[in-house]
């Protein structure tokens, strides 16, 4: 159990990174107003840059994707409730990314930015104008939703330790009868024991004649 969640989560903190690395053009089109030009064509440079690189490095994604989704869809055969809702939660915000991914953000960077003019000219095309945008928006989506896949790791871990902790707060003892009992466990020092009343060494008593 501690492997798989462990491969997932540095799975899942991999893709995160990776969307990351566009905050060098999405911050220029999603966060600053007004998006001008320049902004646009240092975005469309830098996709462009992404749709002439090796395809060996789309290789490698989809192996780490693979990975991560194989990882978290074994987990679900343990039929446990904290699976259920927390993992089941997971794979539907990693799914959800790898769906927007593979229809919307790949598909228009490789389709779009293969080639771009040699000669970046003012103003900037309508047709590519409208598909940067929406390439910042669909990272944003990606990104909020892996980050809402960490939580809810992070969250079954929280559940798993307290339902630990709450465990090992009951011990089951034997009675001196036989009887198996459940005790708390208590903070409260033990009380002393009382000492015998034929221990107790009582003080002769003298009496004095005048």
């Amino acid at each position: 159990m501690g492997v798989r969640a462990g491969v997932f989560l540095c799975v899942t903190s991999f893709l995160l990174g990776a969307l990351f690395t566009h905050w060098i053009a999405d911050s220029l089109t999603l966060w600053k107003s007004p998006v001008t030009d320049e902004h646009l064509w240092t975005a469309a440079s830098y996709y462009s840059i992404i749709a002439k690189g090796p395809v060996e490095g789309l290789y490698f994604l989809a192996a780490v994707v693979v990975l991560g989704a194989t990882t978290i869809l074994w987990s679900l055969n343990d039929l446990r409730a904290g699976n259920i809702m927390f993992d089941g939660g997971s794979i539907f915000l990693f799914g959800t990314t790898v769906v927007m991914y593979l229809n919307s953000v790949l598909p228009n960077i490789l389709s779009k930015f293969s080639s771009l003019p040699t000669l970046q000219t003012i103003p900037f095309p309508k047709d590519l104008r409208h598909t940067t945008l929406d390439l910042a928006s669909n990272h944003l989506i990606c990104s909020v939703a892996l980050t809402g896949v960490l939580a809810l790791q992070a969250g079954r871990l929280w559940a798993e330790n307290s339902d630990d902790e709450d465990e090992e707060d009951y011990v089951l003892i034997d009675s001196a009868e036989g009887e198996p009992t459940s005790t708390a466990k208590s903070s409260k020092a033990p009380s002393r024991a009382k000492t015998p009343e034929h221990d107790i060494v009582k003080p002769l008593r003298v009496e004095t004649t005048t």
